[in-house]
This record gives C-alpha cells, sequence and structure tokens, in this order.
C-alpha cells in the first residue's frame, strides 16, 4: 500500500496534554515503555474496557464538554461604535463640531446624519458576516464510537455517542474516514496512517503505531507515533486508543490562546494617509479664509460661516456612506453570488489591492488525492505490466484483507484499471500495509500454471528492494531510478513477485523474500480542475503566486509545473534556510522565491511579514492550525467553509469551498469595489479643491462673498448625494488588471492637477460673469453672480462625473449606467434650481440668456481639458505598470 511520508509536526505552544512513551509495536503487548503506559491509565483512572457511564458522567460536569471555546462575536451596538473610530468618520465628526460651534445647525445635523448613516451600514454589513460564520461554525467530528461499561462489573458496549460528550479516560474506536474527536493514545493500532494536514501542513498520510516511540519523525510533538489529535483524520487502519485531553485543553484548541492583534491592513493604511490629506486641508482652509479676507477686504468674524462652509465644502462628506456601501454591497454580492463570506468589511478592499497571494498547495493547486503518472520497468522505459502487477495487488489486499476502501494510492492505482483487469488474476490471500513492513502483499493463482502462486508484493523502493534477489549493483542502480523520480516531485512504489508453490497454510511477512523486481510506479497529485485556469486570471491581473507549503519541495515544484507556473531551481527554497537571515536578506530573498518547502508555521508568518515589509499587499489562503499564525500575519486572511474552526475564525474572508476561482472572484469584487472608491474620491476631492480655490481668489477680488454660505452647503450637498450612483457604476475591465490601492501620494497628485483645472473654469466663469452682467456691486448682481457659479460649478461636477471615469478610450464610449443619471439629475438641478420657486430662499435668482450661451463655451473648452489631461495621465500611467 501506501508509501508513508512523515509530517513535520509543530508543538502548540499551550497547554501540553498527556503525552507518554508507548509499548513494543502494535500495542498488544507488554513492551518497554509499559509501565509509561501503566502510568497514563493511573492518572486517568481508566483501563482497556473504558468508563463506566457514572463516571463519564462525572467527568463530563468536571471536565466540560469536547467543544472548542466559542468566539464570541460583537453585538450589532458594538460593531456601530467601533465603526465611529473610522479616521473618515472621525474626520466629518471635527467638521460637525466646527459647525456646530459657529451655530450653523443646519450642517452640524447633515453631517450627524452621514455619520449615523454609514456607520449603521457598517455595523449591519458585519454584524451579517458574523451571523454567517456562527452558522459555519461546527465540530471537528458529529458523533465518537466509545467503549463504556454500565457498572464496573458489566462488559463494555461500544456505541456512537455526540463528541461534546467525550471525557478524559474514554476509550474509542477509530477507522477509515473518522475524524479524530480528542487528543488520544494509541492502545492498539493496525495499518494506521492518518492525515494530519490541518495540524502541520504534511499533505502525506503519516503512520501511527501503538509502540516504539523512539521510531517517529522527530518533528515535535505531532511526529510521536503513538499519539493522535484532535483535527486529524484516518485514512487508513483501524485502533483503539484513550482520551488523554479534551476540549480547550486539546492541542487543536492551544491554537486559540494568545491572540495576535492584527497590524495596520492595506485599507487601514490608506484610510490613515488619505484622512490626514483631508484634515490638513480642513484645519488650513478657515485661517485663510479669515486672514485673507481681514486683510484684503477689512472682514471680520461675520465670514466665520462662509470659512467654515469652504473647509465642509471641500471635504466629501458622503465618503463614509459611500465606502461602506460599496464594500457591503460587494460583499453581499459575493455571498449571494459565490458563497463567500468577508467578515470585515475593509478586507474586501485588501483582497482587491492583494498582489501577492500565498498558499499551501494541498487543496488549493492540488486536490488531496495522487494518480498514477508512469509504470517504469527496472530499465526506466514504460512498462504497462508493471501497473498490472500493482492493479492486483490493490485489488486483492483490498478484497482478502477485509478492508473497509483503499488508501489513497491504492485507489489511484485502481482508478487506471478496467473490470477485465481487475479480475485477470484469481486472488488467493493477502498480507495488508503494515507501516513498520511499509508494504502489502496479495496472493494469486500463477495464470497458466496450476499449483502455483504468485507473491506480489508493493510498497516503499528500499523495503521492497531489501526482499529482492539482487546483486548490490542492481540495488544501487535501482535506488538511483526511485531517487530520481522522487526528486522530480513523484511519490514512488515499487512492485515486485515471487512464485511459490500452491499451499492452503498462511502466508506471513516471512515469505516477502527472494523477490523478482518488476519495475516502479510513480504517482502525482491530482491538479485541482480550477487551478491553472485561476492561475492565469491571477497573472493577468498582476497578483503573484507564492507557495508555503510543508511538503517536498520536489513535489510542489513538480504541481507548479503542471500547472504552468515558470519555476526554475533558484526560485524553490526549503525554509530551513531562512532561519539564519536576516528581516532584510529574507525580505529580498522572498522576492525571487517561488516554492517555499518544508515550512513550519513560523516560516509562513516570516515570509509573509517580510514581503509586507516591501509595501507589498499580501493575501495568504490556508485551512489549518499551522496556518493560524500566518493568516493573522497577512493583510488579508483567507480561509474555507471546511478549515479548521480557528483558522475560519481567524480569516477576514471565508470561501464556500477550498478553489482558487472563488479568490478570484472576490479579488474582482474587491477591485471594483476599491475602484469605484477612488473614482469618488478623485473626483470630489479634484472638484472640490477647485471650488475652493476659485472662492478664495473671488473672495479677494469680490466686493461681497462669492457665494452664501447657505448656497455652499447645497451645492455640497447635492453634489455628494449623486456621488452615492459610483456605488452602483460597474468599473471599466482595465479597474481589474492591476490591484487598486487607495495611494494618498497618487491622489494629492491627481487632485492637485484636476483641481487646478477645475480652479481654471471657475475663474474663467468670473469673466464670463462680468460680460453677461453689468454695474456688478447691486444686490440684484450679487444674487445673479452667486446663482451663475451656482450652476456652473454643478454642471462642471456633472462633467467630472462623465470624464474622469477610468477606462474611457478615444475609441468610444462605454455604457456609463448609473453614473450617467446621476450626472444629468446633478446638471438639471444646477439650470432648474435658480429661476425655480426653491431659488429665492437661498438668494439664488433667474439668469440672463446671454450667460447660458457664454457658459456653454466655458463648459466645452473644460471638456476639451479633461479630456486631454486624462489622456496625458492615462498614458503616464500605462507606462509605469
Amino acid at each position: 500500500m501506501a508509501e508513508t511520508t512523515a509530517a513535520s509536526g509543530q508543538g502548540a505552544g499551550t497547554p501540553d496534554p498527556v503525552v507518554v512513551r508507548a509499548p513494543e509495536a502494535g500495542g498488544t503487548g507488554p513492551g518497554p515503555d509499559a509501565p509509561a503506559l501503566l502510568a497514563l491509565l493511573r492518572r486517568l483512572d481508566s483501563g482497556p474496557r473504558g468508563l463506566t457511564e457514572a463516571q463519564a458522567d462525572e467527568r463530563l460536569s468536571r471536565f466540560g464538554e469536547n467543544t472548542m471555546p466559542a468566539a464570541r462575536g460583537a453585538s450589532w451596538p458594538g460593531l456601530f461604535f467601533r465603526s465611529l473610530r473610522d479616521p473618515f468618520t472621525a474626520v466629518l465628526g471635527c467638521l460637525g463640531l466646527v459647525s456646530a460651534v459657529v451655530f450653523a445647525w443646519g450642517t452640524a445635523s447633515v453631517i450627524l446624519l452621514l455619520v449615523v448613516v454609514s456607520c449603521a451600514l457598517r455595523a449591519t454589513g458585519e454584524h451579517r458576516a458574523d451571523r454567517s460564520m456562527t452558522g459555519l461554525r461546527a465540530l471537528v467530528a458529529t458523533t465518537a464510537t466509545v467503549q463504556r461499561r454500565a457498572d464496573n462489573n458489566a462488559a463494555p458496549r461500544t456505541r456512537e455517542i455526540p463528541v461534546d460528550e467525550l471525557v478524559p479516560g474514554d476509550v474509542v474506536r477509530l477507522g477509515p474516514g473518522d475524524l479524530v474527536p480528542a487528543d488520544v493514545r494509541l492502545l492498539r493500532a493496525t495499518g494506521l496512517t492518518v492525515h494530519q494536514a490541518a495540524l502541520t501542513g504534511e499533505s502525506a498520510p503519516v503512520g501511527k503505531r501503538a509502540g516504539d516511540p523512539h521510531g517517529g519523525t522527530g518533528d515535535g510533538v505531532f511526529g510521536q507515533p503513538q499519539m493522535c489529535f484532535q483535527g486529524s483524520s484516518v485514512a487508513s487502519g483501524s485502533a483503539t486508543a484513550i482520551v488523554t485531553a479534551t476540549g480547550a485543553r486539546t492541542r487543536f484548541a492551544a491554537a486559540r490562546g494568545g491572540r495576535v492583534r492584527h497590524e495596520a491592513s492595506a485599507f487601514d493604511r490608506s484610510v490613515h494617509g488619505v484622512s490626514w490629506i483631508l484634515i490638513r486641508f480642513m484645519l488650513l482652509t478657515p485661517p485663510l479664509v479669515l486672514m485673507a479676507n481681514a486683510a484684503l477686504r477689512d472682514r471680520g468674524l461675520e465670514t466665520l460661516p462662509f470659512a467654515v462652509a469652504v473647509a465642509v465644502g471641500l471635504t466629501p462628506e458622503m465618503l463614509p456612506v459611500l465606502v461602506t456601501t460599496c464594500l457591503a454591497r460587494g460583499a453581499a454580492l459575493l455571498a449571494r453570488g459565490h458563497g463567500v463570506i468577508v467578515k470585515r468589511l475593509p478586507a474586501l478592499h485588501d483582497i482587491g489591492a492583494m498582489d501577492v497571494l500565498c498558499l499551501d498547495k494541498t487543496g488549493t493547486l492540488t486536490q488531496d488525492r495522487p494518480v498514477v503518472d508512469r509504470a517504469l520497468g527496472p530499465d526506466g522505459r514504460d512498462d504497462p505490466e508493471v501497473l498490472n502487477w500493482a492493479v492486483a495487488n490493490a485489488w486483492w489486499t483490498l478484497q482478502l484483507a477485509d478492508l473497509p476502501s483503499p488508501d489513497a494510492l491504492d485507489e489511484a492505482i485502481l482508478d487506471t484499471a478496467d473490470e477485465d483487469g481487475l479480475m485477470a488474476y484469481d486472488g488467493v490471500a493477502a498480507v495488508p500495509f503494515d507501516p513498520l513492513r511499509r508494504l502489502s502483499t496479495a496472493v494469486v493463482r500463477t495464470p497458466g500454471r496450476l499449483g502455483t502462486h504468485t507473491l506480489v508484493v508493493k510498497g516503499d523502493i528500499q523495503a521492497v528492494l531489501e526482499r529482492c534477489a539482487l546483486d548490490p549493483d542492481d540495488r544501487a542502480r535501482l535506488s538511483a531510478l526511485a531517487a530520481r523520480q522522487a526528486d522530480a516531485g513523484l511519490r514512488v512504489l515499487a512492485v515486485a513477485t515471487a512464485e511459490r508453490p500452491a499451499r492452503t497454510r498462511d502466508y506471513t511477512p516471512a515469505d516477502e523474500r527472494g523477490l523478482a523486481f518488476r519495475g516502479l510506479i510513480t504517482l502525482r497529485d491530482a491538479l485541482a480542475p480550477t487551478a491553472a485556469d485561476a492561475l492565469a486570471v491571477f497573472a493577468d491581473r498582476g497578483v503573484t503566486v507564492k507557495v508555503l507549503t510543508g511538503d517536498h519541495p520536489g513535489t510542489a515544484a513538480r504541481a507548479c509545473r503542471d500547472l504552468g507556473i515558470p519555476v526554475t531551481g533558484d526560485q524553490i527554497l526549503t525554509a530551513d534556510r531562512l532561519d539564519g537571515l536576516t528581516a532584510s536578506e529574507l525580505a529580498a530573498l522572498a522576492l525571487r522565491t517561488a516554492v517555499f518547502a518544508r515550512c513550519t508555521p513560523e516560516h509562513k508568518a516570516r515570509i509573509i511579514q517580510a514581503l509586507r515589509s516591501r509595501g507589498h499587499t499580501i493575501g495568504f489562503l490556508g485551512d489549518g492550525v499551522n496556518d493560524l499564525p500566518a493568516l493573522r500575519t497577512a493583510d488579508v486572511g483567507i480561509a474555507p467553509r471546511e478549515a479548521s474552526d480557528v483558522a475560519r475564525e481567524a480569516a477576514d474572508v471565508v470561501l464556500a469551498e477550498k478553489d482558487l476561482t472563488a479568490v478570484a472572484h472576490a479579488v474582482a469584487a474587491g477591485r471594483h469595489a476599491s475602484g469605484n472608491i477612488a473614482t469618488y474620491l478623485r473626483i470630489t476631492l479634484s472638484s472640490n479643491l477647485g471650488n475652493v480655490i476659485a472662492m478664495l481668489c473671488a473672495g479677494l477680488l469680490l466686493p461681497f462673498l462669492p457665494m452664501l454660505p447657505a448656497q455652499v452647503l447645497t451645492q455640497n450637498l447635492c453634489f455628494d448625494a449623486v456621488q452615492l450612483a459610483f456605488a452602483y457604476d460597474r468599473p471599466h475591465p482595465s479597474v481589474l488588471r492591476r490591484p487598486t490601492v487607495l495611494s494618498p501620494r497618487g491622489l494629492l497628485r491627481f487632485i492637485t492637477g484636476f483641481g487646478a483645472l477645475n480652479a481654471a473654469a471657475d475663474l474663467a466663469t468670473f469673466g464670463v460673469l462680468a460680460l453677461a452682467l453689468h454695474g456688478l456691486g447691486t444686490s440684484l448682481d450679487e444674487a445673479v453672480f452667486h446663482s451663475g457659479w451656482f450652476t456652473e460649478n454643478l454642471l462642471t461636477q456633472a462633467l467630472v462625473m462623465l470624464l474622469l471615469r477610468p477606462g474611457r478610450t478615444g475609441a468610444g464610449w462605454r455604457k456609463p449606467g448609473s453614473v450617467a443619471c446621476a450626472a444629468a439629475a446633478l446638471a438639471a438641478i444646477g439650470l432648474v434650481l435658480p429661476p425655480s420657486p426653491l431659488g429665492p430662499p437661498l438668494g439664488l435668482t433667474p439668469l440672463p440668456p446671454v450667460y447660458y450661451l457664454l457658459l456653454t463655451a466655458v463648459l466645452v473648452l473644460y471638456a476639451a481639458g479633461l479630456l486631454a489631461a486624462g489622456t496625458r495621465q492615462g498614458r503616464a500611467r500605462g507606462r509605469t505598470r
């Protein structure tokens, strides 16, 4: 049967369950470590017959249920008040306070409403994600087969009980496919192998036995052969074991201890930078307005409301609402369409900004099962007869050894055979796989030769070669052939046969000698069916994939090459080479390396931290306890629904399946949301900055205020209200091709350039008004000036909404959708409001027809300037990518 590879287990840091040495292999009789086993049984006050029902009830009361410590989710009010700490919200709160201080109650009320709406939307979205996660939380195993007695004198009975009723001292039975329900010490085991990938990251099954504690892998507590741990599952064989630790005292639960606070994510860093830009402008604007008016126009504190209104006009009041709406809408679409749960709304931005995705090989690039690659004869050439012998071994071992199901390697071999191949030989007997022998034997009747049996032996290459009649040179040559295949990332099984006279006496391992070597079976990991397509999508979208695995480097490299990931020898490293490197050396090496093999949990976290230190936004996809440090270190942690409970809780994004296409969908959703947020910021801030510059200039040139505070606030409220359309916009496909990051420096450059262009259009409007109007200085002229500038501002902002959206090309226009409708509504307000009955209360009045003709010329020139500047910036961005 299977060639077994030991897992690279690592001990958890808290608290230690009972770990003892085992007796001799098999666990059926006393061995050199029998006193330790007896001491364990005395400590647990139990024995091979199990506990009585009364003892089990008493221990259940004393130790509690065998469940994970539940992480208490935050309440809706708690999430609401936590949202108030958002920097964007803090900026608005400061503006609201300033507005209240100067008795601008209308402004303060509007700002307060926006803050409440934003926090309520964010709290609702995250609370919904928490409820979804509660539905995903389940016990690691639902039932367990336990051996208990009614009283001390009764015979033990085996029955199924809920796993949460297990207690230390219970005797449990394990079979193929069972999840290990607690930490256990083996009493007896037959051909037992377990999957420990959730604990160690090793994809291959690990042999376990009830004895020989010194025969483990030497890789920490998980390498002890006599112990099985909660979170692992039985791959093959059967066992009887005694429970040593349950609930919070298991190694699986120990990973919950010492929760690590997340470092600032990409979203946090971006928000912090953008917020400081807004705060600086906000703090700088009112003093400038006051000082300029006092120095040049001899105006005093009567201009304070206007100065505050200008500061409010510069700040995008709808920003928290729009950010939350974009992220919540993207998260809801992901949940409905692809079963992806975004637990923390800013994580949707982070996954859109992700430019490096780190992941394990098993379950993402490959399926958790092998497939046959080739069958090689002793000369290294393809030989189908070797596969026929391997099929006979796998089939008759399964049938005659009374195994419930084949192990993964045997199943892969049987998948290559048809019905005729399975029945080509007549089976007689079988000696099943044993982790100590590392091979299995099937005995079949020799075709065409009555009275002769053929032993078909299959297993570990060295174990088979030791039993073959070979000279040293041939043995060395065949070992080298197998080593070359293993170095190429393949699993290797050897096949040998021997003919014996037919007999009725049982066959034993002693008959496995004097064999004739037949050849090798090589197996590779089955590729995940969607992995190649998903990797192509990642490459197209600027996401670099790095493999962090506990597997052999050759196995990981083989999977990468099979999927089309270009991996050279210098891009593959075993993690032990990282131990002596400084942080800067590791960062430089991590950028060049595609595959890190033999990784411990600490290695994964260090690699991710090194990549983050170079300015990359890192996502990590993991599903085991051993992935916990990496999930917490990454900007965005990703886990599938079937991941270990602690991994799901540590993750920011939970997938319905461990499928890379789901991650690709999440990246697209994140970039859509982040692209809309970035577009809103660029358009709003550049337009607002242009208006503020123009207002400052007008305030110095005119004998009256260029716009009344009520008009400033009405204009700003109209503009911000229609900006919500960006939350429902579908960005151009070009947005998906690169990570979307809210870069404060890039944003500042953008708003400075386009803000100056907008200010030029506003100042040109002053000239238009001077030509259209006569006798500036009368009250009527003030109202007309205010109305003309009010209309021009809303019309230019509508143009900005249409022309500064990403993806516009000279060849044509894409369908604008909701944004075009919003821009049209904004333009209509600008044209209709001044002559309407609502105009006079705001100090607005109808405009002369000649103004509209001159304004049209200004708008045409402004649109041409926007198109030229946008084209130039697009070319510059293309050169830098």
